[in-house]
């Protein structure tokens, strides 16, 4: 099993032997409890799945690590257990629980976060955060109105476990459940058959979801081309569970189902103003991801050009307008899940790509992500900025088996033209520049990108045999241009406008890349090749 939010591997030389080192557990320990709580799974090493051949564990270590984790840390509960696997090696399992109003620590005054398949410690501004948020980590498990299961609404709860046997993401093992062992699998109900606020959202009466603290409303707006309103419609009735609501929705606002027609001679095609599949998934995100334990409305708002969702609370820990294609953390797990297992959205970590793709492959720009005090907005624009990337696109899904990664690269390339690889790295928020192999390698093996340079000056531009397979009349653009073509340009430019410094060369060639221009004037100065005159800051060049 691979590692991940809730599941980790750790060495028996861990916890016994002179290698001891139970500190580092305890900031383990105290990560998952801050979290969702997990296991650990101790005396299986990490590149290993199974504990080594005839391992055996110390009857008295599980109450010696119980003793020690409680020793080194606050608010946080474990239970040990010994374990043989199937090659009969022993090793523990080590419950962590959620800690579900306070906030974990060591005794040391450290504080940790599970993040992905790693623990960190928190950062002061995302330890505040977390105090605000941490009672919307235990929210969806809780039982607050006390109904038992039996008192939902029956054709809601009909629906769900029918949907979720059909569901081709559900195992047969959960799909042969009883209504009540899947009710529990789901945490829609406690041990003792009381429907947790989870339950109540998905499969609850209307009168009972309203009773719940904080059952979503949303408000869809629409404003003319002054920005004045001019529609708006709530779903506040509580009538509806989340998958129905999403669909509701969907099929209540037509200028989603508006489209555009693109042509380039005999080709033409029809350009969704907002994609479905951006649209669900946005939606879904704003369902899942908001914290339940505030009040807030999720608002749709249409106007000419774009449309904007915002959904109540910020992001989760560790997540950022900067990062959110690259990273993600859920903040209600168990919805998530039902979210997932029902096709409703994407799995953890690819929703966000799935918007991109399809945006960018359909010519449009990427989504505007804004966070603010108390809320997420998301911003997806109608226009098409480049047609190019819709045709190729259906080349691309012909001829070639491209990752979601290399596509996103090249719809980022495609409306750049040519692009460096510092910036392609930040365009695709990524913390590495080596990271950005993954990503566009394909794409030269493929020659359907070309590069020039090394190391953060690499130059990515679309591949010119591959545009003539294509058989598509590109615009041709002057960001492609050669060295030696570009430094021709520039002796003309000055020839008939001598005196000019770099910023006005550029305002006159605007379709040249500023980095490139500004590093061939300043080679053509130092070799002779044109004369710079002034100082620096105002520095001006002539022939």
């Amino acid at each position: 099993m691979e590692e991940n939010i809730q599941y980790d591997k750790k060495s028996l030389r861990l916890v016994w032997g002179k290698t001891a080192d139970f500190g580092e557990l305890a900031k383990d320990c105290v990560a998952f409890a801050n979290t969702f709580g997990g296991k650990i799974a101790i005396g299986i090493e990490d590149d290993s799945d199974l504990p080594p051949i005839g391992q055996h564990i110390p009857e008295d270590l599980p109450e010696k690590i119980m003793k020690r984790i409680s020793e080194l840390t606050m608010n946080v509960a474990v239970t040990p257990e010994i374990s043989t696997a199937e090659n009969q090696g022993q090793y523990i399992i080590l419950h962590i629980y959620p800690s579900q109003s306070s906030l974990a620590c060591t005794t040391k005054g450290l504080y940790l976060i599970r993040d992905h398949d790693s623990s960190r410690a928190l950062r002061p501004e995302e330890l505040n955060r977390l105090f605000t948020d941490k009672p919307a980590y235990c929210w969806e498990t809780k039982v607050s109105l006390h109904i038992k299961w039996q008192n939902a609404d029956q054709t809601k709860l009909t629906n769900f476990i029918s949907n979720i046997r059909n569901s081709d993401r559900v195992s047969d093992f959960v799909k042969d459940k009883n209504e009540v062992e899947m009710l529990a699998y789901y945490q829609m109900i406690d041990d003792e058959e009381w429907l947790t606020n989870l339950g109540v959202l998905w499969i609850g009466k209307t009168e009972q979801r309203a009773r719940l603290l904080y059952s979503p409303i949303v408000q869809y707006i629409k404003y003319d081309e002054d920005e004045n309103k001019v529609q708006k419609k709530m779903w506040d009735d509580y009538s509806l569970n989340p998958q129905e609501l999403i669909e509701n929705i969907w099929q209540y606002i037509p200028d989603w189902k508006e489209s555009y027609e693109i042509s380039e001679g005999l080709w033409r095609k029809e350009i969704a103003a907002y994609d479905e599949k951006v649209v669900r998934e946005l939606l879904c995100n704003a369902m899942v991801h908001r914290p339940y334990t505030m009040r807030g409305d999720v608002f749709i708002k249409f106007y000419t050009d774009r449309m904007t969702i915002t959904n109540p609370g910020v992001l989760p820990i560790g997540v950022t307008v900067n990062n959110i294609l690259q990273k993600t953390q859920k903040r209600n797990i168990h919805l998530a899940k039902v979210f997932y297992d029902l096709h409703l959205m994407e799995a953890e970590g690819s929703g966000y790509s799935l918007v991109y793709e399809t945006l960018l492959m359909a010519g449009k720009d990427k989504p505007i992500v804004i966070e603010g005090n108390d809320y997420v907005e998301v911003t997806v624009y109608r226009k098409i900025i480049t047609k190019d990337a819709s045709r190729l696109n259906d080349f691309i899904s012909a001829n070639y088996r491209l990752k979601r990664k290399s596509i996103i690269a090249l719809g980022i390339i495609l409306q750049k033209r040519c692009i460096y690889a510092s910036e392609l790295t930040r365009e695709l928020q990524l913390a590495e520049q080596d990271r950005l192999r993954s990503y566009v390698d394909p794409l030269l093996v493929n020659e359907i990108i070309t590069a020039k340079g090394i190391g953060r000056g690499t130059k990515y531009e679309i591949s010119p045999v591959f545009l003539s397979k294509t058989k598509l009349q590109s615009p041709t653009t002057l960001k492609t241009i050669e060295p030696y073509r570009l430094k021709a340009l520039i002796l003309e430019d000055l020839r008939f406008y001598p005196n000019s410094s770099i910023s006005e060369i550029a305002n006159r060639l605007p379709d040249v890349e500023f980095a490139d221009l500004e590093k061939t004037v300043r080679e053509m100065a130092k070799r002779g090749e044109i004369k710079p005159i002034g100082g620096r800051k105002y520095r001006k060049y002539t022939i």
